[in-house]
């Protein structure tokens, strides 16, 4: 693709970078098949080859965002499946990243949507108000139906997302080290996360139960915070950029002292960040270095077991639908691993038809696009039903809970099956169910 920046433009790094990416498309329009809102709207503009017009035309001529170029960016779930398609290697991830970034300080957008977009990266990202605030939709579900208006939509999708039953917290998410119940084989940190520890503290549980009985050592170190994958996605750069600086600083004292063979990540939506932050500061004279260290050690939890050698077991009898999140598969290029230890563990495995696509979760996506993300939920949920498997296998939070919501058959992170299958107890969700 031809570009006309002019040289001033291209002395601020963030333009240069996003004009290379630019140069290198080649409108072949590969990218429109496997983008899920290209798929279920039709029209170009919601496709990647339709999003990067719009981010040339509007970086190229210097100006402000308008609410068509929002539009159609707001629309992009950042699933990533154009850039595994793409021939030409257009990294679409940071190019949408820096329109993103450009958005959030040229444009300002209504007041409803504002309001919106702050609850969401004042609350999700902590903990402990994420907590309240699920306490507090028991209150507001009953008026759920009353915010049918387009202003008041989102938070109708957050009282429909949130769950019934709030897990009470767990131990394994506190701050401390859990030793090896075996001869010491390796020490990882492992990243407690926002939003899963509340939704789900059973699967970073798991993970450290697994690690432990097979002799690795496991920290989880005081001090973590956000990944700063949700608010990135959101065009706030400085906000993103404290936790990652943050976490990056946690992660090297525990490097510096006693050493780290990996940095273990159970959300795959987070891995997908904390792999990129030696990208997101590079420009950062001090952090640079760290922060490409933290990056190169950061691991999937599968990606990392894969690499322990654990033995086969014989069949289960049970049929496990493997739905790959959208930030393992695109996002890190990690596809085969996690069924692979699946089969090995004695689980028979099948692919759901249309895999690349995604399921509408996408951060906060559901909440901020809840009609697309309906429409690409119901899709995937068809085409996992279609398995007719036992029980669905995922690894991220946001696959689980949105997949949760539009069918019976129980989801689970794939730790928590692999944890059960080498030696622990049966997840909480299958418990009573005629399973193996």
């Amino acid at each position: 693709m031809q570009t006309n920046f002019t040289p001033a433009q291209l002395a601020d790094p963030h333009v240069a970078e996003s004009e290379q990416i630019l140069r290198k498309c080649v409108h072949c329009g590969f990218c429109t098949a496997t983008c899920p809102t290209y798929v279920t709207l039709g029209n170009e503009l919601d496709s990647p080859r339709g999003r990067i017009y719009l981010i040339k035309d509007m970086l190229e001529n210097g100006r402000p965002a308008d609410a068509e170029v929002v539009t159609h960016i707001d629309r992009c779930l950042s699933c990533l499946a154009c850039v595994t398609t793409c021939p030409s290697g257009v990294d679409y991830m940071h190019l949408v990243d820096h329109a993103r970034a450009h958005i959030e300080k040229t444009y300002r957008r209504p007041f409803m949507n504002r309001l919106t977009r702050a609850l969401l990266a004042g609350v999700l990202p902590y903990p402990g108000r994420f907590r309240l605030a699920l306490n507090l939709a028991r209150l507001g579900r009953p008026f759920a139906g009353l915010m049918r208006g387009a202003a008041l939509k989102p938070f109708a999708a957050m009282l429909a997302l949130a769950p019934r039953r709030i897990p009470a917290p767990s131990e394994f998410v506190k701050p401390g080290t859990h030793r090896p119940e075996t001869e010491r084989r390796g020490r990882v940190a492992i990243l407690s996360g926002c939003a899963q520890p509340v939704l789900d503290p059973g699967i970073n549980a798991a993970a450290i139960r697994l690690l432990t009985r097979l002799g690795v050592e496991v920290v989880a170190p005081q001090g973590e915070v956000c990944c700063g994958s949700l608010v990135h996605h959101m065009g706030r750069a400085e906000q993103a950029l404290a936790s990652a600086r943050t976490n990056v600083d946690i992660w090297t004292r525990e490097i510096e002292s006693q050493g780290l063979d990996a940095i273990i990540i159970t959300a795959s939506g987070c891995g997908t960040t904390i792999k990129d932050y030696g990208h997101m500061l590079r420009l950062d004279p001090v952090y640079a270095a760290k922060a490409a260290r933290v990056s190169a050690l950061a691991k999937d939890i599968t990606e990392y077991l894969a690499t322990l050698d654990l033995p086969a077991h014989t069949p289960r009898g049970i049929t496990v639908a493997y739905h790959s999140a959208c930030s393992l598969q695109h996002g890190q290029r990690i596809t085969l691993a996690p069924k692979q230890l699946l089969k090995a563990a004695g689980f028979t495995v099948r692919d759901p038809a249309e895999g690349h696509l995604c399921c509408g979760s996408a951060g906060t996506y559901n909440i901020m696009q809840p009609e697309i993300s309906a429409a690409l939920k119901a899709r995937k949920v068809k085409n996992i039903e279609a398995t007719k498997a036992d029980i669905i296998a995922t690894g991220n939070i946001g696959c689980i809970t949105q997949i949760a919501t539009g069918t019976d058959i129980p989801i689970l992170h794939t730790v928590e099956l692999l944890d059960w299958a080498y030696g622990g107890t049966v997840p909480e969700k299958l418990t009573g169910l005629p399973l193996g």
